[in-house]
């Protein structure tokens, strides 16, 4: 005979702030972010939305929450390993940057919440950040051009990102090819250099760019002396 239930509170909490994340997530993907909300969470988990405030405080600490669960999908060991200097920096960087690519292509509405939102609170993405500058620190940069090679370099990567999901025919101009003659001429030898459409309907410019892109930024960034980085907190 099974072994009945005992009363009172069940063993496993009904709400987790991983569950939270996770109906968040799913709401946005199907409705955006502008319909993200705790009474909406709450009616996904089928909980009163008081249950939720055991686990946030509110809907600032349920977006730091949303950050830090889409940033932990980047990929940092790269840039860990160059820290170390068991890589060169630029390679390093061009595989974070490959990787935070791909992680915000999955989520394009996201990209405008991450780009304007403070990092306190989200442990994950202040370690993110920490192994980008402790890569950059490697290089000849000196320290105060780290954060706004970071900078540059999260720019270009968001406005990829969005490029991903873009439609193949974006730069199709040939009703009007003949006031825009430049920029035919650029479309078409674009494509002669080997850039069609892919047989799936991708945007033929958006990989190719983005790596043409990442060698501008990232020229030069391992021929020069490394930089004395900080002390650490047990130096003397």
């Amino acid at each position: 005979m099974p072994t009945p239930r005992r009363r009172g509170r069940p063993l496993s909490p009904a709400v987790t702030r991983e569950g939270i994340c996770r109906a968040a997530l799913e709401i946005a993907a199907e409705s955006g972010y502008e319909a993200l909300t705790m009474a909406r969470i709450a009616r996904r988990l089928a909980v009163a939305p008081s249950a939720l405030y055991n686990h946030i405080r509110g809907k600032d600490e349920l977006m730091a929450l949303l950050q830090d669960a889409v940033m932990d999908g980047v990929s940092t060991a790269e840039l860990e390993r160059a820290a170390r200097g068991e890589m060169a920096v630029s390679e390093a960087l061009r595989a974070w940057a490959r990787s935070y690519r791909a992680v915000f292509a999955a989520h394009p509405p996201l990209i405008p919440v991450i780009a304007t939102m403070p990092i306190a609170g989200a442990p994950r993405t202040q370690e993110v950040y920490e192994a980008v500058c402790a890569a950059l620190a490697r290089t000849g940069l000196p320290p105060g051009a780290h954060l706004a090679r970071v900078i540059a370099l999260e720019s270009f990567i968001y406005g990829s990102a969005y490029d991903v999901g873009a439609p193949a025919d974006i730069f199709e101009v040939a009703d009007a090819a003949e006031a825009v003659p430049a920029l035919q001429h650029a479309v078409s030898a674009f494509r002669d250099d080997g850039h069609a459409a892919a047989p799936s309907g991708a945007n033929p410019y958006a990989d190719a760019p983005f790596e043409a892109g990442l060698d501008l930024l990232l020229a030069g960034l391992d021929t020069a002396s490394p930089q004395p980085g900080p002390a650490s907190p047990s130096s003397g």
